[in-house]
């Protein structure tokens, strides 16, 4: 084991992939001399050559294209969008050609593109570098979107979207990029794509998130357990496809649900998820299931971005205001 921070572990497993299989080519803008804006990438090109790891000009829809093209060749393409907000610039290719090629082909065609991107609030980036778009992606059929919250899951699913013969979404929080460290196995394991993980049991209230918000949530849940409320904390892990299974069994268990999410409440991944669970589990609720999410708003600029963001205070109001309901 070693201790590493999500950026290095992100970095090994890519490493893992790049020396086993070579099939796999990681491309996207500044990923190869520099190593990537958070230097995710570093050291790889140096070691794989320009042929297997190579920047890109600054185009999105030729990022997204050529990555399409290499799959009919064989290839396992690891594209990089250098910040999520621009996927708009790349969305054809991405979820009008990439997520459809399985089912247009009558499945005799497959599209193993990993889509790699920075994303995420609280380091005070430009505009359009923080937006929160997976509830755009988790809704365009075949397309899978995972999101880790640490190192550990971070190296284990990057590995598994590689692998999968399914298009991956792969979200990279960039406030969990260098924030803290976990051991890591240095040697290869895989995590499966659409299974939950249950960070902390509790039986009193659930809470579940995924990306920063899960460090948010095991917070609010260790300041609910100073007031004598215990809370279980759940990680999505992907956001498509849900773990409605792992999700069910923690509402039946506690019989109370707050859905916790840094993108804006409307149409999110917490919506899909508080109404599979009213669907599911219905008559294993004691109150309804609340949401914490952000403001219906563009994302502010920098100075108003602490305020806009949800927090840990936030998660404990609306779980003390759920478990007094």
């Amino acid at each position: 084991m070693a201790q590493m921070t999500m950026v290095q572990a992100i970095n090994n497993a890519l490493k893992t992939e790049l020396q086993n299989d070579e099939n796999v080519l990681l491309f996207g803008e500044d990923v190869g001399v520099n190593g990537g804006v958070f230097r995710v990438t570093e050291g790889l090109q140096k070691e794989f050559g320009e042929d297997r790891v190579f920047d890109t000009p600054l185009a999105e829809s030729g990022i997204g294209g050529l990555a399409l093209g290499l799959t009919v060749e064989g290839y396992r393409p690891v594209m990089e969008i250098q910040f999520f907000g621009f996927v708009f610039e790349v969305m054809d290719s991405v979820a009008g050609q990439i997520a459809r090629h399985r089912f247009r082909s009558g499945n005799s065609k497959v599209a193993p593109v990993t889509i790699r991107a920075p994303f995420g609030g609280g380091v005070h980036t430009p505009e359009l570098h923080a937006d929160n778009l997976e509830g755009l992606m988790a809704q365009s059929p075949g397309l899978k979107v995972v999101i880790p919250s640490g190192p550990y899951d971070a190296k284990g699913l990057l590995i598994e979207s590689i692998r999968s013969n399914d298009p991956i979404v792969y979200l990279e929080h960039m406030k969990l990029y260098r924030s803290f460290r976990e051991e890591v196995p240095e040697e290869e394991y895989t995590i499966e794509i659409g299974k939950a993980n249950v960070k902390r049991e509790g039986s009193d209230i659930t809470l579940i998130a995924y990306g920063a918000m899960v460090q948010e949530a095991l917070k609010a849940a260790e300041d609910l357990e100073k007031d004598g409320y215990s809370a279980e904390v759940i990680d999505l892990r992907t956001v498509q496809p849900l773990d409605i299974e792992t999700l069910v069994a923690s509402t039946e268990k506690t019989g109370r649900v707050v859905v916790i999410q840094e993108a804006q409440r409307q149409a999110g991944v917490g919506a899909q998820v508080a109404a599979e669970l009213s669907e599911r589990a219905i008559l294993s609720l004691e109150a309804p299931i609340a949401r914490v999410a952000a403001a219906d708003t563009i994302y502010p600029f920098t100075q108003a971005e602490g305020v806009w963001l949800p927090n840990k205070k936030d998660i404990v109001k609306q779980a003390k205001k759920t478990l007094e309901f």
